[in-house]
């Protein structure tokens, strides 16, 4: 139950983070009257952000596949 815990609940809460930070620079984008292209950047650093953790995890994946 431990190790299942610590697996799953790391990549469901960052999934949980990450919904809340869309929710997040959405609510920045419209209150800051950032515009189509600001919103745009807005929402690619966001896409960086998540990349990085969906490379992690496939990675991750594969190395312990490997093994």
């Amino acid at each position: 139950m431990d190790e299942w815990f610590s697996s799953y609940g790391v990549t469901l809460g960052v999934g949980a983070l990450i919904a809340f930070m869309l929710y997040i620079v959405w609510d920045l984008s419209r209150r800051s009257e950032a515009g189509r292209f600001g919103t745009w950047v807005l929402y690619g650093g966001l896409t960086l952000g998540v990349l990085g953790f969906l490379i992690k995890v496939i990675i991750t994946y594969l190395l312990e596949k490997a093994e």
